[in-house]
């Protein structure tokens, strides 16, 4: 057995497999409804949260529910918060999240969540409630095809035909969610399935003979690799989302060290390479560092570990990286070659295909042959940082770079968990809050989803009790699912919520001011709520700061609270988050980075923002 496919079992043990059966399970072998199976089903995997929203439909799963001792049900206050909830737990313990919810309106509504952890590789559960089987078709009250709906979105889906297929499909949809290259699975139970009675019988065992993801990276194509790897001079390890999921930080640190390759990470990837690690160069992309985006385009070799060549890291594709080869580990093979040609492909688990690949260079005895490159990459690190206190007076105005800098400082890495909305907020947590280890910041990368954060927030706050769970948010997105106060409130999750609050669309306000002449159509929020208030009508502890003296304090205050808590930090709706690749601009055509040989001054920002 290869080392990724124990890593897949292990993990099957606590996240896809049946725990307790025969006769440790009373319920194997009983006599039940549907609906009770449904509910046995969660327990025998292992589920101890799940995140929903009751209906008619779902109303006799709902009933079962209410007799189990295992299942923890959140009841979130909209089944899109739900999902996202689902969502955050799972990528901050990498087991599947499961979300609950009636037909109709209440399955809709689960469509943008469906598609956020799709567009992320993330392992959902999500069981919705049907009409009656005799009725499906026909428009009955609150019915939907939302099979039909999500099928672009989904890794998999069901809709329920027979009690005789119920438990086989629930060990199923778990172990689909949860193996190979992960994602939401949806099970559409009608509701005269769930209440027909039935033996409930668990497998052990999954056979899908059409599923079978490949763990085992070609041999020979990992021999090639180590062989591009030896020679390279100026090789970057390009690392997303899939080394998190893959377990494969370690493998990865080890592969680094050992040929002394720089890394570069995507949103998706951050906390995968340790922030502190001298090779960490941090983000790349639209709005990553100019030092790294310059070492990816004058690179000679891309390792690919675990990530897309998403439009967003590639900028202008004709012209990016331009001098390299690609060599791309992943274990979709669909991802492979899909946006950029890879010299070596290699299609497997990260974690497993990376131990492979350390173990070929240090047979093969390869030393690193990039000192040079790190002194140019070095000298690039000096000359363009992120930020640099000449740029900005931090005594006039709420500096949003300082604020996650301090927000930084004040967390444990090691015990804290960073969520973002999506906006402008979202880049300046990127790009600012160190990361040491892997499900530690969690963000919608793939759909970009505004709302996405706060009920994201809460789920990773139940899924780890231990740990300081903070919301970066922006005040659009807030508003986007901020009725979940109330669900974080009313169990006593300690989440807290730091808003950017610059009373603006952010990002498309940046947009409109660098691309459109300033004409700002619809991205001023002036009727914004005192969010504050809003805070106190949940329940919450709240305050306000407008003053950059207050802000240290603040954070201190809000992090050191025991139950929710929202800290709205004021900020100008002039702030823009540079550097900024410009839309189907060249990857090395950085506007507002920051060049110190110039006396520490953004560059080719005046004429971008038509001044």
């Amino acid at each position: 057995m290869t080392e990724g496919e124990t890593r897949q079992r292990r993990n099957a043990a606590t996240i896809g497999a049946p725990r307790g059966l025969g006769s440790k399970t009373p319920k194997q072998g009983a006599t039940m409804l549907g609906a009770e199976a449904i509910v046995a089903s969660l327990e025998a995997e292992g589920v101890e949260v799940v995140f929903g929203y009751p209906g008619g439909q779902a109303i006799r799963i709902y009933d079962a529910l209410y007799d189990s001792t295992q299942l923890r049900h959140v009841l979130a206050r909209h089944e899109q918060g739900a999902v996202h909830m689902a969502d955050g737990y799972a990528r901050a313990t990498g087991r599947p999240g499961v979300a609950i919810v009636t037909s109709g309106p209440g399955a809709t509504n689960t469509v943008t969540g469906i598609a956020t952890a799709y567009m992320d590789s993330v392992p959902l559960v999500v069981i919705t409630g049907q009409v009656p089987r005799p009725v499906i078709g026909t428009d009955s009250f609150q019915e939907s095809d939302i099979v039909g709906i999500t099928m672009p979105v989904v890794k998999h889906s069901y809709l329920l035909q027979s009690t005789d297929e119920l438990t086989t499909t629930m060990r199923e949809a778990f172990h689909i969610a949860s193996t190979g290259r992960p994602g939401p699975v949806l099970i559409d139970v009608p509701s005269d399935l769930a209440g027909s009675m039935m033996t409930f019988e668990y497998p052990d065992e999954v056979n899908i003979p059409s599923y079978k993801p490949t763990y085992r990276g070609n041999a020979k194509q990992i021999r090639a690799a180590a062989k591009l790897i030896e020679a390279a001079e100026r090789p970057v390890l390009y690392v997303g989302g899939g080394i998190v999921s893959s377990e494969a930080s370690p493998e990865l640190i080890r592969l680094a060290e050992l040929m002394q390759v720089p890394v570069v990470t995507t949103l998706m990837g951050k906390g995968a390479f340790p922030s502190s690690h001298p090779l960490c160069l941090g983000p790349v992309g639209m709005h990553g560092a100019k030092y790294s985006n310059l070492a990816m385009t004058e690179s000679d070799l891309i390792i690919a570990s675990g990530a897309r060549f998403s439009d967003r890291v590639t900028g202008l594709l004709s012209e990016f990286a331009p001098h390299a080869d690609v060599i791309h580990i992943d274990i979709d093979p669909a991802e492979i070659g899909k946006v950029r040609e890879a010299q070596v492909p290699i299609v497997g688990d990260l974690k497993s295909v990376l131990e492979g690949l350390v173990g070929q260079l240090e047979k093969d005895g390869a030393t690193p042959q990039t000192a040079q490159w790190l002194g140019e990459i070095d000298a690039w690190r000096k000359r363009y940082p992120f930020y640099h206190a000449s740029v900005d007076d931090a005594d006039a105005e709420i500096v949003p770079e300082l604020v996650m800098k301090e927000l930084s400082r004040q967390l444990d890495p090691e015990a804290s968990i960073v969520v973002t909305e999506v906006g402008q907020h979202q880049m300046w947590a990127h790009q600012f809050i160190d990361r040491e280890v892997p499900r530690s910041f969690l963000s919608s990368g793939g759909l970009g989803t505004m709302g996405f954060g706060f009920p994201a927030a809460i789920g990773a706050a139940i899924a780890e009790p231990g740990k300081t769970v903070v919301c970066v948010a922006g005040d659009g997105s807030f508003q986007m699912n901020s009725q979940e106060m109330a669900t974080a409130a009313i169990n006593g999750v300690p989440v807290k919520v730091l808003i950017l609050d610059n009373r603006a669309l952010g990002m498309v306000h940046q947009w409109q001011k660098l691309f459109y002449d300033q004409r700002y159509s619809e991205t001023l929020l002036d009727a914004n709520p005192d969010f504050v208030k809003l805070a106190d009508a949940y329940g919450w502890q709240g305050e306000r700061v407008v003053r950059p003296g207050e802000v240290p304090r603040a954070i201190e205050r809000m992090l050191a609270s025991e139950g929710p808590y929202l800290l709205d930090v004021a900020i100008s709706p002039e702030q823009n988050v540079y550097p900024m690749v410009a839309p189907g601009a060249a990857l090395d055509n950085v506007m507002g980075a920051i060049d110190v040989a110039v006396g520490a001054v953004r560059t080719d920002v005046l004429t971008a923002e038509g001044r």
